[in-house]
């Protein structure tokens, strides 16, 4: 965890120092971002959220080692070493059990956490802040920092039980829930200074009352909102005006730095001004398979103009097929109106097109589009057309005549504006 303890010290010396945390379970978004991160000579940080692994499979059916495994397997393969890999989990806690009483979805929680840091997940984000089915709406901040400080203890345990190095923490959670807004005209609402030092105050007593107190110094991040967000169609841009009360507040914690969630889509000067006000884990994630799916289409269109039409592997209808048989990632997000309901779910910011990725169907017209393409090496006009960023760096000759090179370049166009915010910053 040196990078990340580095990067706080940094901070605190004055200096606009960052990380960036690559939030997906695509693969070949991981891939991209191995590969992003090997040329320009960075840490990944990786993190699963609670609902796309844990114990039960999450919506990927993949358990925290599993996790861990694809993605050492993956990097031995494209030559990434494991020491540059930090891997985060985001949101842990009783998240995906709120429909359960407090003790039981717990309990859960107690295994979940268990099992992140035994797979070697060493950035835990302790999100205890949901209500479950016998709690009051919203939780009272001692309940939830009660409930951080009994993870907290689960996954001390953990790590001293596997060895390794220790884990740090992030604590505190954002609004609105993460993800994105479902409302374009929602109000967006900073947290208060007050509120941001009430919930450092809070969970330093509680753990200390837990035994924790030599943890603390591990404690590196507090989750706020800082003015940014984004909806179905909109997104609210950082200022930093709006924010400054809170960037010279958590100037006085030595230990911690902001964490900022939902920073997709914020312009590479907006990134660069989150970090400058001591944001300094900035967490992407649908930006980056927002880029995915644009490549994706894009490469179907070159198909379509270019293979023959019995090959043709009907990407986007097969996508939109199984989105409609299966409604629980979107249907409550959405549109009821059929013709905005179709745009969001082809378009979206929010990208709930994400979770269809693994279905059976759409990863096969996947692999038919690039192998049609891959056998079937498109002409430069037709990838000037649909996907012209690519075709720029493929004549500069940066880029080779890949169909995944396509893919993984649109991809790292998003991250370099990270890396830029992160790594290039000069002293105050």
């Amino acid at each position: 965890m040196k990078v990340l303890l580095d990067m706080v010290n940094l901070q605190k010396n004055g200096l606009k120092a960052g990380v960036y945390s690559v939030c997906t379970s695509n693969a070949l978004v991981i891939e991209a971002a191995m590969q992003h991160v090997m040329l320009h000579n960075e840490t990944l940080l990786l993190e699963a959220t609670s609902n796309q692994v844990n114990q039960d499979g999450g919506y990927t059916g993949m358990t925290p080692v599993d996790f861990r495994n694809m993605v050492l397997s993956m990097a031995t393969r494209v030559g990434l070493q494991e020491d540059r890999i930090i891997l985060g989990g985001d949101h842990l806690g009783p998240n995906c059990w709120q429909h359960l009483n407090a003790e039981e979805a717990m309990q859960k929680s107690e295994v979940l956490i268990d099992q992140y840091v035994r797979a070697g997940f060493g950035k835990i984000h302790l999100d205890c802040s949901m209500s479950c089915s016998d709690d009051p709406i919203p939780l009272g901040d001692d309940e939830v920092a009660k409930r951080a400080a009994r993870l907290c203890l689960v996954a001390e345990k953990a790590w001293k039980e596997t060895g390794g190095e220790a884990p740090v923490y992030v604590i505190g959670t954002e609004v609105p829930v993460p993800g994105g807004t479902q409302d374009d005209s929602e109000e967006l609402e900073l947290t208060s200074v007050e509120d941001a030092n009430t919930t450092i105050a809070i969970h330093q007593k509680t753990f200390e009352e837990a035994g924790l107190s030599y943890v603390w110094p591990r404690i590196i991040g507090l989750v706020v909102q800082p003015g940014v967000e984004f909806g179905l169609h909109k997104i609210d841009a950082f200022v930093p005006e709006k924010a400054q009360d809170l960037s010279e507040m958590i100037r006085h914690h030595t230990n911690m730095v902001f964490e900022a969630h939902s920073t997709d889509y914020q312009t590479q000067q907006h990134l660069t001004d989150l970090v400058s006000a001591h944001f300094g884990i900035l967490k992407v994630g649908p930006w980056l398979t927002f880029a995915f799916r644009e490549a994706c289409f894009a490469l179907e269109c070159i198909e379509r103009e270019w293979v023959d039409s019995s090959k043709f592997s009907n990407l986007k209808s097969t996508l939109l097929k199984a989105m409609a048989e299966n409604d629980s990632y979107w249907k409550k997000y959405y549109s009821q109106d059929s013709r905005q309901q179709e745009l969001d779910c082809k378009y979206s910011l929010s990208d709930r097109i994400r979770y269809y990725w693994p279905d059976k169907n759409v990863d096969n017209a996947l692999s038919r589009l690039i192998e049609n393409l891959e056998q079937n090496p498109p002409p430069l006009t037709l990838i000037s057309q649909y996907m012209p960023e690519q075709h720029k760096a493929l004549v500069a000759g940066e880029i080779e005549h890949s169909i995944k090179g396509f893919i993984f370049h649109k991809i790292s166009l998003v991250l370099k504006q990270y890396s830029a915010a992160c790594y290039s910053q000069p002293a105050n």
